[in-house]
């Protein structure tokens, strides 16, 4: 396509076979990885996670062997922090808590602490993320459906006059971004004084948040942010003191709040890694503003091929509620589906097939994937779509 520079394809090398003990083989060639979870990383991240990990600097030991109270930990952790503060504005009216147990951990802990007994909470379902997080707060009490689109195999995102929200709710909850259907919110749900509660695990950090709207925000680390393993949580503090005395030590964010995240051992690589994450994000873009603006031009590159060949290839979201993390579509067939991800892994660029209950196509263009990645896995759509119209 003209206007768009050339991409070039990775080619891969055979590992030559190395005598055990005596080093590792040449690494071949990456290819392009769209996995929606665990997710690319930054090679330079990769890089200096394998010079470090044999002995980290300052430590006389791997990152996998220290102590969590001992100091070099402890300065990953506050630097973790501060660099999460710096790129989201989080004030100090603003707890961040490091935790472990991912986001279908949080599904329950948000109601635990948040839900007083008799209350209720509203959530907004826009995909299967959300549909699983009031499941899970069912558990717990009284949940309202303020908003769903399961009618159209939620495609879509609510119209403010859709929403039905209770003002009198302990909190409500939303998923910006889901991950298998491909619907993204641009703007947050307005919600007055009732706290705001977001799933934030498959865009955290892809662009600058209002924090100050915010109750509460959580994000597992594996598609944005680091390895799985780690999951980030930012509360507001007065939301603290709501959770009962008699939950679970675990289960309690003011007893995180008070350890600093360290009540048991927090999962110290992947803190690490978020760390470096974090500071690439940094170095690379300066600002969340920055990084959206690139996020934004990477899936215009795949959106334009949709709207170009709408017969081909059928976008799952409505247009106005695109993601830019998830582009989600559909090809003529079963057969042409199935042959697309086949010869797509050819050209090296892998990890392209649906989620089962949505099918298709779903290429994940997290903050890491290169623009080179975006750029391929458009020429073959176009290539594609030629050869098989």
């Amino acid at each position: 396509m003209e206007g768009f520079p050339k991409a070039d394809f990775p080619t891969h090398t055979i590992p030559t076979p190395v005598t055990p003990g005596l080093g590792c083989p040449p690494m071949s060639e990456r290819v392009f990885n769209f996995s929606a979870g665990p997710a690319v990383m930054p090679v330079s991240v990769l890089e200096q996670i394998r010079d470090e990990m044999l002995c980290l600097p300052g430590a006389g030991a791997s990152i996998l062997e220290i102590s969590h109270r001992s100091a070099p930990f402890e300065a990953i952790i506050a630097a973790a922090e501060a660099n999460l503060r710096s790129l989201l504005g989080i004030s100090d009216d603003y707890t961040v808590l490091f935790l472990q147990g991912g986001s279908r951990l949080q599904f329950s802990m948000v109601p635990m602490n948040l839900l007083p007994a008799g209350g209720s909470c509203d959530y907004i379902l826009t995909g299967s993320w959300g549909k699983n997080a009031l499941s899970e707060a069912k558990k717990i009490g009284k949940a309202n459906v303020a908003f769903t689109s399961a009618e159209s195999n939620f495609n879509r995102l609510p119209a403010a006059s859709e929403l039905k929200l209770d003002p009198n709710a302990a909190f409500v909850h939303y998923t910006n971004n889901e991950t298998i259907e491909g619907v993204q919110f641009q703007v947050e749900p307005a919600t007055g004084n009732v706290p705001l509660v977001c799933d934030a695990s498959s865009d955290f950090l892809y662009r600058k948040l209002d924090v100050t709207k915010y109750g509460l925000i959580y994000a597992c680390a594996q598609k944005n942010a680091g390895p799985a393993g780690v999951t980030v949580v930012i509360i507001r503090k007065d939301l603290l003191t709501r959770g009962a005395e008699t939950l679970p030590g675990y289960l309690s964010y003011a007893t995180h709040a008070k350890e600093k995240s360290m009540w048991n051992t927090p999962p110290t690589f992947a803190v690490y890694v978020l760390k470096l994450v974090t500071e690439w994000v940094q170095k690379e873009f300066g600002t969340l503003d920055k990084l959206h603006a690139h996020n934004q031009a990477k899936c215009k590159l795949l959106y334009e091929v949709l709207d170009a060949h709408p017969k081909f290839y059928q976008g799952h979201a409505a247009p106005e509620c695109r993601s830019l993390m998830n582009v989600t579509f559909r090809l003529p067939s079963d057969e042409l589906t199935t042959k697309f991800v086949s010869e797509a892994k050819k050209q090296s660029l892998t990890e392209l097939k649906g989620h089962r209950s949505v099918g298709g196509i779903r290429a994940s263009i997290y903050n890491a994937m290169p623009i080179a990645g975006v750029e391929a896995l458009r020429k073959f759509m176009l290539d594609f779509a030629k050869a098989n119209s």
